[in-house]
């Protein structure tokens, strides 16, 4: 099974930052898709971009970090998928947006029907596509005013996203359920919730598998 996961700096592995402009990363093994592709014994592609939102140019970092300009190119250059793992929505609860919970949600829809509308499947067919809920954040640390009113933005992005899901014919996850970020910075994992959520995401990839 050839998978991508298309996501932002918790896909990446970036570390929770006692400072802003840290670029460290957990170590490859560390990081979530790597924790799950070990944990399935098949092969991973993760596009883990710090800063990416879902379908937003960031007035502030710059317009590549939008996930839409992205993702085309992406499905082409790394076809044939057998399954494209959404997890984005994280930077869309930056103060800066302003965004509901339900506006995030309908973003990572957009990508999911971009995925969709796509032939980077085997033989030119559609990939499957499973559409994560990120851990929600805290207002804590160096990335608290960035997020101020996160908190609550974030919360309400998993059953919003769950009903997104239903009316795509998607596969959902709830990061949630499985982990949390560290308080350091309230947006990023450390390593017991990267492996925590790459072992249920594991699973739950596994369980998707058998279902068709």
């Amino acid at each position: 099974m050839s998978i991508l996961v298309f996501g932002d700096s918790n896909s990446h592995g970036t570390v929770p930052l006692a400072h802003l402009g840290g670029v460290a990363r957990h170590p490859p093994a560390a990081r979530w898709p790597d924790v799950m592709a070990q944990a399935l014994g098949t092969s991973i592609i993760c596009e883990g971009h710090p800063g990416r939102t879902t379908v937003h140019d960031d007035p502030i970092d710059g317009a590549h970090k939008n996930g839409m300009r992205a993702l085309p190119a992406l499905l082409e250059s790394h076809r044939p998928l057998d399954l494209v793992i959404v997890m984005l929505g994280t930077n869309d609860c930056k103060a800066r947006f302003g965004l509901r919970g339900w506006d995030i949600a309908a973003g990572v829809g957009k990508l999911a029907q971009v995925v969709q509308a796509s032939n980077a499947g085997p033989e030119g067919r559609t990939p499957q596509v499973m559409l994560v809920a990120p851990v929600p954040v805290e207002e804590a640390g160096v990335l608290a005013e960035m997020f101020q009113g996160g908190r609550v933005r974030s919360r309400a992005i998993a059953p919003a996203l769950r009903d997104e899901a239903a009316r795509l014919g998607c596969a959902f996850f709830d990061a949630g359920r499985v982990a949390q970020v560290d308080m350091t910075d309230g947006v990023h994992m450390a390593a017991d919730a990267q492996a925590a959520l790459g072992l249920a995401m594991a699973d739950a990839v596994a369980a998707m598998s058998k279902e068709t």
